[in-house]
């Protein structure tokens, strides 16, 4: 044999010596737990409000953990509800008795100044428009802009939404 075959050979068998203990050092690690990621809020409300003669667009989204998000054309603002802030919203849901409503109230002989309505609320959806809003569909409305209102101006809300986060 001659000397550079056996420098060869330790090579060769120096190499898989690395590469064995490469395998078995990745094989030996600490395994790291799974990342747990906190559930993503659910969408408690969404609402648009569309048109008017200005042509609105305004939509309000209010997540399960109180974080509510209003959008119009030219900017978006986030606010923090409370627990009781929730707990009212719900309120005004359950006494329009919304799970009960149609899907659409639009009116017959539409116009543009009107506006329209998109209310989801546990999973249903309503859509109504000026002049076609049921009675008892209306504070429901009244309340989502109000938020809305009082949060594109920066007004405190004295009640029921005093403690709104800006």
């Amino acid at each position: 044999m001659s000397g550079g075959m056996i420098i060869r050979k330790w090579i060769a068998v120096c190499l898989i010596i690395i590469l064995a203990v490469v395998a078995i050092s990745g094989c030996l690690g600490v395994k790291t737990p799974p990342v747990s990621r906190p559930t993503p809020p659910a969408v408690f409300v969404d609402y648009q409000r569309t048109g008017g003669i200005a042509g609105l667009d305004d939509r309000l989204v209010i997540f399960d953990n109180g974080v509510a998000v209003i959008s119009r054309k030219t900017a978006s603002t986030e606010i923090a509800l409370n627990q009781s802030d929730l707990d009212r919203i719900t309120g005004i849901f359950n006494e329009a008795q919304y799970s009960l409503f149609e899907g659409n109230y639009t009116a017959r002989h539409g116009s543009a100044d009107y506006f329209r309505y998109t209310i989801n609320y546990h999973s249903k959806k309503v859509i109504a428009e000026d002049s076609a809003v049921p009675p008892s569909l209306q504070p429901v409305i009244d309340e989502m802009n109000r938020i809305i209102s009082a949060t594109n101006t920066g007004e405190q809300i004295n009640r029921p939404f005093a403690n709104l986060a800006y």
